[in-house]
């Protein structure tokens, strides 16, 4: 399921410090920067984005360092303040603050994510030490925390309007959970904890990055590739000669379990051998083995959560989110692990009555499981994938498909601009118009899969929004999908085409962002809401006006016919079993990895992962989790820690929300607009809870999400 497949925000440091969004610096700070260096002053160019074809490498760490200074600068100017504390002296004056470091650092977080190399891989991992340290200077400052503790114990006195009084609520929230209370010592325990930890997520992520560079499958003999189209063959063969690998193909990994070829790969070895490169990438002995990192880094959340006066890393992190408490996360699972894993068990009765039929001789294993699938999917729903790829062109999809949603629900309008300097030439720029045809963001997007960008999918802001700091939005998508050879177009699966509206819908949550503050603004919300408006708009995917819409043959230009659009939907009932069931193992697993206590001892990662998923019910060996702990890159480098259930949790949010749309009429630009006055443009002014039930009418209900599951319902 593509929705699965993604991490819409890179969430660094950075974004724990979100308040650092531009703005005038206190007078008595100055900086030490060279005015040669691109980021020493706000760029020129439109929206105040940065200029790529101007910025070296050996410009961010300079910049770097320097924004690190300025912003400990101006913290303990704030906190070191003899004037009595007020909300603009205190809070206002650190949302202003730190203007150079946002620059700098998300123009780093977009290029090091997306375009990296070994500089800035090493940059990543010397900074993020420097960052984490920042992010204590701020919430571990005593004198800071009683500023902030004298205004919120006087909040009533305070007059303060709605989103300024959320402002002061999340701070002191923050405050307390990052242990402001503690004592002098156990914050310098705390310091060097979180320092080690925030090394150890960048080297995770620079490992698994050259593990699966290095891992991905290299064929020698054609005939191993019977059953790809020649396109993929052509692709592949690409791959293995920019290595130097002539004569030969290159199958990269995808930073999943599961690989996209097992679905059309015919030769069963080839498959085993795709599926075991996948699932042993990370763990072959070497520098890139990430068992040991992985190990240390849940050691120390543990002995983190200790210090904070927490059982776990889990209910320590939890408690500003929806569900707020591990057991209410393991509660919400209890309802679905079985519902899913009977289902997978009826899918698997399916697949292998096709096995045996065709006389194979052997049980479905998990590198079977989709090119068998594909095959029901054929004989069940007569629908080929292959059917179906051409009326899929990215370009269309983007510009007819996406865009044309987007106008349809809130009045969008898009046009591209050539004008912008970007990181990487196939990235491309599109300012965003709004209902009443002023400009008022931008988007980029970065869609073809290098051996230098992360894996999966993903969203940011390369700059916030803010009206306080006069910040306007700038969003970006980043996937991988493969790109075509020389001339031929860009043809993606249905399941591409729902990841594109899924990261768009993060990019909606960016866009439509209408806070004063930074801190507040779009995306920055809980885990187990952030994903609510992505999922959201991945059903218009599959809307009937929106599909016909994008959906044109290449070489014919033929609309997609409806028969086809019928095939489509009947099939996707196909797999959810499977989909359901390898989310809940990954989510599971990552809960039992923070539910550690620091006095629990995990000497093998491989044993742990094996002991927990049995545990848990996870025993049915044709589906295996959707990540393993060695690949995991959500809950090791990426901030997902102890919340990959948000995913399940946010889908029944959003089913919820869909089925209100289906009540009151569907894609129209009433419905859109009430959407986005209540969901998208709230950002974290409000109670997720009250957010929802203000636009639902309820409480968030299951029952929406078992119906599409294809689940019991309760």
């Amino acid at each position: 399921m593509s929705f699965l497949s993604k991490i819409h925000l890179v969430l660094s440091i950075a974004a724990l410090l979100s308040f650092t969004n531009g703005g005038p610096k206190p007078a008595t700070i100055k900086s030490t920067l060279p005015a040669t260096n691109p980021f020493s002053k706000v760029s020129k160019l439109p929206y105040g984005v940065p200029d790529f074809s101007q910025i070296k490498d050996s410009d961010y760490q300079p910049a770097l360092e320097e924004g690190i200074r300025e912003q400990l600068e101006e913290i303990k100017h704030i906190a070191e303040s003899t004037t009595p504390p007020t909300f603009v002296n205190t809070l206002v004056a650190l949302e202003k603050s730190g203007q150079l470091l946002t620059r700098v650092n998300n123009a780093f977080n977009l290029v090091s994510g997306a375009n990296t190399n070994p500089v800035l891989q090493q940059l990543q991992e010397d900074i993020a030490p420097k960052l984490t340290a920042l992010n204590d200077a701020l919430f571990l400052n005593g004198k800071l925390y009683k500023r902030v503790e004298k205004l919120y114990n006087n909040k009533a006195k305070l007059a303060l309007d709605k989103e300024s009084a959320r402002l002061l609520d999340y701070y002191y929230q923050q405050f307390m959970k990052a242990g402001a209370k503690l004592s002098d010592d156990d914050k310098t325990i705390l310091k060097k904890l979180n320092e080690e930890e925030a090394s150890l997520g960048a080297k995770f992520s620079n490992q698994l990055l050259a593990a699966a560079k290095e891992g991905g499958l290299i064929i020698s003999d054609s005939t191993e590739l019977a059953g790809l189209s020649q396109t993929q063959k052509d692709n592949y063969a690409l791959g293995a000669k920019a290595k130097n690998l002539v004569g030969k193909w290159l199958i990269p990994l995808k930073n999943t379990t599961q690989q996209p070829p097992l679905s059309s790969l015919s030769v069963r070895a080839t498959r085993q051998k795709l599926f075991e490169a996948s699932w042993s990438r990370a763990e072959k002995g070497d520098s890139n083995d990430t068992r040991a990192t992985t190990l240390r880094i849940a050691t120390i959340r543990a002995q983190k959560a200790k210090l904070l006066g927490y059982n776990s890393y889990a209910a320590w992190n939890l408690q500003d989110q929806m569900a707020q408490t591990p057991e209410a996360v393991e509660q919400f699972f209890a309802k679905l692990v079985p519902s899913a894993i009977g289902k997978a068990k009826e899918e698997a009765a399916d697949i292998q009555a096709l096995i045996n039929k065709q006389k194979g001789g052997f049980d479905v294993q998990p590198w079977d499981w989709d090119y068998y699938a594909e095959q029901v999917r054929k004989e069940k729903y007569n629908l080929d994938e292959s059917e179906i790829t051409p009326y899929f062109q990215l370009d269309k999809v983007l510009e007819k498909g996406i865009f044309y949603a987007a106008n349809q629900l809130y009045g969008l309008t898009f046009k591209e601009r050539h004008d912008i300097p970007v990181y990487q030439a196939d990235v491309r720029v599109f300012e965003v118009y709004d209902k009443d045809g002023k400009p008022f963001a931008l988007f980029y997007c970065d869609y073809y899969k290098r051996d230098n960008k992360n894996g999966g999918a993903w969203m940011s802001n390369l700059m916030g929004q803010s009206t306080l700091l006069n910040g306007k939005p700038v969003i970006y998508n980043i996937c991988n999908f493969t790109k075509p050879a020389k001339g031929e177009p860009a043809l993606i699966s249905f399941d591409d085409v729902t990841t594109m509206f899924h990261e768009f819908g993060h990019g909606l949550h960016g866009l439509f962002a209408n806070q004063k503050y930074p801190t507040l603004s779009g995306t920055n919300v809980a885990r187990d809401y952030v994903e609510f408006p992505s999922q959201f708009n991945e059903h218009w995917a599959l809307n009937s006006k929106v599909l016909k819409h994008y959906a044109v043959h290449y070489k014919t230009g033929a609309t997609i016919p409806q028969s086809l659009v019928d095939k489509i939907k009947k099939a996707n009932s196909l797999n959810k079993g499977y989909s359901q069931t390898e989310i809940l193992a990954a989510a599971s697993l990552d809960l039992r990895w923070h539910n550690l206590s620091a006095t629990n001892e995990v000497k093998d990662a491989d044993v742990f992962e094996s002991n927990a998923l049995k545990s848990l019910g996870f025993t049915f060996a044709p589906v295996p989790s959707r990540y393993r702990s060695s690949y995991f890159l959500h809950i090791w480098g990426n901030g997902y820690a102890a919340g990959y259930y948000a995913y399940e949790w946010t889908k029944m949010l959003e089913e919820d929300a869909f089925s209100w749309f289906m009540e009151h009429g569907g894609l129209t630009r009433e419905n859109g607009q009430r959407f986005r006055d209540m969901i998208l443009s709230k950002g974290n002014t409000e109670d997720y809870n009250t957010m929802f039930k203000n636009f639902r009418g309820h409480k968030p209900d299951l029952k929406p999400m078992e119906r599409d599951l294809g689940l019991p319902v309760k």
